[in-house]
Parts: C-alpha cells; structure tokens; sequence
C-alpha cells in the first residue's frame, strides 16, 4: 500500500509523529510520500530537544519516503528548497492524492 502524508501543521510534536509514522510504513513493507504546505513548509525549522524533527525528517528519507514542499507557501514565507525539501506545487500535491491508496493529514 501506497501512503500519502501531507503535512500542514507547524506544531513540533505533530510534525515529528508525522514522520515518525511516515518511517514506520516502511517498516510494514509499505511505501509512503510527504506533501508539505502551509504552515507545514516550516518543518525543518521545528527542531528541538523534545520533538526531534529533524531527525525523523531524515528518517524517513532514509528508509525510502519523498517529500515535496509547496513553493507558494515556501515563497510566503521568504524560504526555498533544501536538499531535504525539494520544491513541489499543487501537481504534486494532486498527484500524491491521485496515486496513494489512503492519504492522512497532520
């Protein structure tokens, strides 16, 4: 099965049990891709001693996820694409919803 994670929160500990079950879908032999938009284009900024989102982030890439960040909320924002967090847009997004089988929202 194929998820599909899109995440438009900027609250650490939702972004980091965002990640943290995206990675976890890999160990289940399933796949899944991240979208971010909004105030969640912010994720890589969420770092903390608690809510390691960094370090989920990074997880989740390692064990197999993409993630996509929407350039219009990126470019709100005065922020661009990382190595981490490459620019997507709304066909993205739409492609995302169109190809997983079930698609969550943090």
């Amino acid at each position: 099965m194929k998820i599909g994670i899109i995440i438009h929160s900027s609250d650490p500990e939702t972004v980091w049990n965002a990640f943290r079950y995206g990675a976890f879908v890999f160990t289940e032999g399933d796949e899944a891709e991240v979208f971010l938009t909004g105030k969640g284009v912010e994720a890589e900024s969420l770092d903390s001693g608690k809510y390691p989102v960094l370090r989920q982030m990074r997880d989740f890439v390692a064990a197999g996820g993409a993630i996509r960040t929407c350039r219009s909320c990126l470019e709100l924002r005065n922020a661009g694409a990382t190595e981490l967090c490459p620019i997507g847009g709304l066909k993205d997004m739409h492609a995302l919803i169109k190809e997983c089988d079930r698609v969550v929202t943090f």
